[in-house]
């Protein structure tokens, strides 16, 4: 846990509200500024309207629920579901202090099964980083599918890991084939740390629930679960690494699931290979002119009028 921690943080509320940007607060701000953009984007698909009814999946710390409220106004009805009671909690204290409570309904339950949603209620499903996280994703499509009217829309962006796993399952194979002799002792530790965060082998990535599809699976199971008028767009941007410093870095997770390297570090490694590992990555890490790739898909679509 990082020093602000609280007993009652599950996985979901550590990373959005501390491993997302570590604490940091140089890097928090343009962290902020990321994920609004992903959030306008997402609402800029959503073509909402005055009199509304929206419905955010896995609504975390709210961003785009109470974005949307900003600026539709006090007609939009919104109902944010998640799955961590705590962030339930941070959003409607956020709601409180926006002076928009009375317009938000808040649902403790998964994507596969939004109890207390009734159907053909919403005109509007968006979801920001929340399919990615579900085992039976279909489900989840058909849970939108049915609380919405006919030609209600979804508007969905769902980051992809799956090339993260297969670059994870590509170095264990190289290792795997290679005697240990033949290696430099660096390329087993970077081994270790990736695979602490992505699924290495080819049936682990068939299990994980992260990294067992693309973008155009995306697709093909929104078809399957009866949606019409599908369109995707896949971003792809290599940008300025943003982590500012080795420190951050130690901290800081790419998703929810996967541990800080502090704690793999700590765990997996000895005092020896700490060292070795931290003489490699840390100039990487802070070299200004370091990159990093975020792959991210956007989905619209509509349930169909008969």
């Amino acid at each position: 846990m990082s020093p602000s921690s609280t007993p009652e943080d599950d996985i979901w509320s550590e990373w959005l509200l501390h491993r997302r940007h570590a604490d940091d607060p140089q890097w928090e701000p343009a962290a902020q500024q990321r994920i609004e953009r992903c959030a306008d984007r997402v609402l800029d698909n959503a073509h909402l309207a005055p009199g509304m009814r929206l419905l955010d999946v896995g609504t975390g710390d709210g961003l785009v629920g109470l974005r949307a409220i900003a600026r539709i106004g006090f007609t939009l009805q919104v109902q944010m579901t998640g799955v961590s009671a705590r962030m339930l909690r941070h959003t409607g204290q956020r709601a409180a202090e926006l002076g928009v409570r009375r317009q938000c309904r808040f649902l403790h339950c998964g994507a596969d099964r939004l109890e207390g949603v009734g159907d053909e209620t919403v005109d509007v499903v968006t979801t920001r980083a929340v399919l990615t996280y579900v085992a039976n994703k279909k489900r989840a499509l058909r849970e939108f599918l049915r609380v919405l009217k006919p030609g209600g829309r979804i508007s969905l962006c769902e980051p992809i890991f799956q090339d993260d796993a297969l670059s994870t399952r590509a170095l264990k194979t190289l290792l795997d084939s290679r005697p240990t002799d033949a290696l430099h002792p660096f390329m087993p530790l970077l081994h270790r740390w990736k695979a602490a965060q992505y699924p290495d082998t080819a049936e682990k990535i068939r299990k994980s629930p992260i990294a067992n599809y693309s973008e155009r699976d995306l697709v093909r199971v929104a078809q399957g679960a009866g949606f019409a008028e599908l369109h995707l767009e896949l971003h792809i941007d290599v940008i300025p690494s943003p982590i500012p410093n080795w420190e951050a870095f130690l901290n800081s997770s790419p998703h929810p699931l996967a541990p800080p390297p502090s704690i793999i570090l700590a765990e997996q490694f000895s005092v020896e290979e700490r060292y070795l590992f931290e003489s490699v990555m840390r100039p990487l890490i802070e070299d200004p002119r370091s990159l990093t790739t975020e792959r991210t898909a956007y989905l619209t679509a509509r349930k169909p009028t008969c």
